[in-house]
């Protein structure tokens, strides 16, 4: 799976919107912005002009970015996974042996990674530790606060 990202059908339709809005919206936007700035004269000393190209400029990174990320990325067909292991897509429930308390993750792309939402990266130090994993697999994984140890108790879709 290494080199590509794999998101939901939906997440793909969102993040393809997204390049779509900064490429019809965005960009005309800052394109009139600049030609605004230029016509209030002399380019040397005008901020307005410098702040309009510096934000045209992030924008064309940000467009270049998705448009990599959407070369590299596969619709993945969450109906055909494989919940006898961890793997993305999947939602594992743990438990946090040093704790007892019991966590719940799903492991996602990290364009989908949101920790509020209990969707944590593939890429993650807890993802990478838990990719291959099946239940009553104790877990120890290295994260910055020290190491973590889990017990996989349930893998779902």
């Amino acid at each position: 799976m290494s080199g590509f990202n794999y998101v939901t059908n939906d997440t793909m339709e969102l993040m393809r919107a997204k390049l779509q809005h900064m490429k019809g919206v965005e960009r005309p936007a800052s394109s009139r912005a600049i030609a605004e700035a230029k016509e209030k004269g002399d380019l040397k000393e005008n901020a307005e002009y410098d702040a309009a190209k510096e934000a045209q400029g992030l924008l064309e990174a940000k467009i270049a970015h998705l448009e990599g990320v959407l070369a590299t990325t596969r619709i993945i067909d969450e109906s055909s996974i494989d919940t006898s292991k961890v793997s993305i897509l999947t939602k594992i429930s743990l438990i946090n042996l040093n704790t007892q308390k019991q966590v719940e993750y799903k492991l996602v792309s990290e364009n989908e990674a949101d920790l509020k939402l209990g969707k944590i990266s593939i890429t993650s130090p807890i993802g990478k530790g838990l990719l291959g994993k099946k239940v009553e697999d104790i877990v120890e994984i290295q994260a910055p606060a020290g190491i973590l140890k889990f017990k996989i108790i349930n893998i779902s879709k």
